[in-house]
């Protein structure tokens, strides 16, 4: 469960990334996060696992607050927290496994992984991943040798080697053609249904959020102005968000 409590966030320049946000993140949702480009989606999401610091209010991950959390007991709370971005942000030079292996560097020793010492457990968490993404027999090939839709899906494997509980995915197919991208978006379903981790994901498309989404919520200018079920998301509700119901302007001008 993820509770954001009157969640605000001002940058240095004085821009308001979040306002005043109050919601609850109950666990096992698959909530998409839909709205323009600066309308708040990165800010919202990367304040989770407090890449993004607040400015006021707080923010809990499965009943401990993340943004008083220090030292470690941060780190274990964020150890719960999966990320996956647009662009992969995988070690393009290291193997498939390699990179899969990297979701277990929260629970050893800094010295113990800098020289690859994983152990058996791990290993197998790891192939176990990349089995679930169809990508087992990829595991010692280098990571640049990939398709990006096969690189997405790694980082994906990556989060669920970690033993995520929950995974942020910001913008994860943005870069992808249409048949990759559904890929992508059928393996984090599939992980949602079956593991039951809870899913929280940025998206521009109204069409894959409708699809995917159990909840929706909609940004603009950093506030809430949407919440709700995909029954729930009329082309009313998506003109608060957007300002226009047409999805090409939507795609449009999301991508500017």
């Amino acid at each position: 469960m993820i509770e954001f409590k009157n969640v605000s966030k001002v940058y240095p320049n004085g821009t308001r990334g979040l306002t005043n946000i109050d919601l609850t993140i109950e666990e096992g949702e698959f909530v998409v996060i839909v709205g323009l480009s600066g309308a708040g989606k990165s800010t919202f999401l990367r304040s989770v696992n407090r890449l993004h610091e607040i400015t006021e209010g707080e923010i809990n991950v499965n009943n401990k607050s993340i943004t008083k959390a220090k030292g470690k007991a941060l780190y274990e709370i964020r150890r719960d927290i999966g990320m996956i971005f647009q662009n992969f942000n995988l070690v393009k030079r290291s193997s498939v496994m390699r990179n899969v292996l990297s979701g277990r560097v929260g629970y050893h020793s800094t010295l113990r992984m800098i020289f690859g010492l994983f152990p058996k457990h791990d290993k197998e968490l790891a192939l176990d991943a990349l089995e679930r993404v169809g990508l087992k027999d990829k595991a010692y090939v280098r990571a640049d040798q990939l398709s990006g839709g096969q690189q997405q899906r790694v980082s994906i494997a990556r989060a669920l080697a970690q033993e995520a509980k929950v995974i942020l995915a910001d913008e994860p197919v943005a870069s992808l053609d249409p048949l990759t991208t559904k890929q992508v978006m059928d393996d984090l379903a599939k992980i949602n249904e079956e593991l039951k981790i809870t899913m929280i994901v940025n998206l521009h498309s109204v069409d894959l959020a409708k699809k995917y989404a159990t909840r929706i919520i909609g940004l603009k200018e950093g506030k809430v102005v949407f919440d709700g079920s995909v029954s729930e998301a009329t082309d009313k509700a998506f003109e608060q968000i957007y300002g226009k119901v047409d999805e090409e302007n939507v795609r449009k001008r999301a991508a500017k």
